[in-house]
């Protein structure tokens, strides 16, 4: 079995230390974290920024400033923002961490293909908002890290991609696991795999005491991995024992190797996925 991708999400909107202790928020604490995690076996990390009070920020100036620490101690990882919807829904506010300049502008940037129910609240992304953030994206080079909930959002994957709206590489993280979402079991796996664009490279994110499990079965089954207190605060849900990045990336990587797979590089992940190379990149 091939080399499996390691996609860190760190950070979040939602953990507080009040609940997550081990949390970064500043941007020397997410890149000393992503410093740790690249050095256990991560490839990807899909940054969300916060601002000096753990409050979510769309500011690209906190990105660059993020992005900045990232590379001085993780020079090689695959960087990746968010564009989430789910504190606001306006344009150009999901779209400002695109447009940093090189070195520091996103290999990859995350884009959910509908709107959903979290437990709290709503994340809303109209149709034409997800084909301007597209479009927007292959503008400047950036691929589209695909986010489903859904089987129905991986349909849509492949609807646009049939439509050359959305072009390859083709890479998906399929969350499984929140509330008013889907669940994790076998049955909803199989129709997100069946939905798929041809040749779209694929992992799975399991929320909360989800995460070990999805996990595990995209091991199983070839697939890759998205891990990070973003999605579980908690390493051993039984006792309540608080969860830290570092600790998070070194069990899952632990597991592939009992299953005789390797932790892909930044630079195989780059291959896996079709990822243009950095190796010229200046920090």
């Amino acid at each position: 079995m091939e080399e499996f991708i390691v996609n860190l999400c760190p950070t979040g909107m939602i953990p507080r230390r009040e609940n997550t202790p081990h949390i970064p928020v500043s941007p020397k604490e997410i890149a000393e974290d992503v410093r740790r995690c690249r050095d256990a076996g991560a490839a990807i990390v899909h940054l969300h920024a916060r601002d000096d009070h753990q409050e979510p920020t769309w500011e690209p100036q906190r990105f660059h400033e993020i992005i900045s620490e990232v590379l001085a101690v993780a020079p090689d990882i695959v960087t990746c923002v968010t564009t989430s919807g789910r504190n606001w829904s306006d344009f150009e506010k999901r779209a400002a961490a695109l447009r940093l300049p090189p070195p520091f502008k996103p290999e990859m940037a995350s884009l959910t293909l509908g709107s959903m129910n979290f437990p709290r609240a709503a994340s809303v992304n109209q149709p034409d908002t997800i084909k301007e953030l597209a479009a927007e994206m292959y503008d400047l080079g950036i691929c589209p890290e695909l986010e489903v909930f859904e089987p129905g959002m991986a349909n849509m994957a492949a609807e646009l991609a049939r439509r050359g709206i959305f072009k390859p590489p083709f890479y998906m993280n399929i969350l499984l696991g929140s509330f008013g979402t889907s669940d994790l079991n076998a049955a909803n796996v199989s129709a997100f795999l069946a939905a798929l664009p041809p040749a779209t490279v694929w992992a799975l994110a399991g929320v909360g005491r989800h995460q070990l499990a999805a996990n595990s079965l995209a091991l199983s089954l070839g697939g890759h991995v998205r891990v990070g207190l973003e999605d579980n605060p908690l390493f051993d849900w039984k006792k309540r024992e608080p969860a830290s990045n570092p600790r998070l990336v070194e069990r899952i990587v632990s597991i592939g190797r009992l299953m005789g797979r390797e932790p892909a590089t930044p630079a195989a992940a780059r291959e896996i996925i079709g990822l243009k190379s950095t190796e010229n990149r200046i920090v």
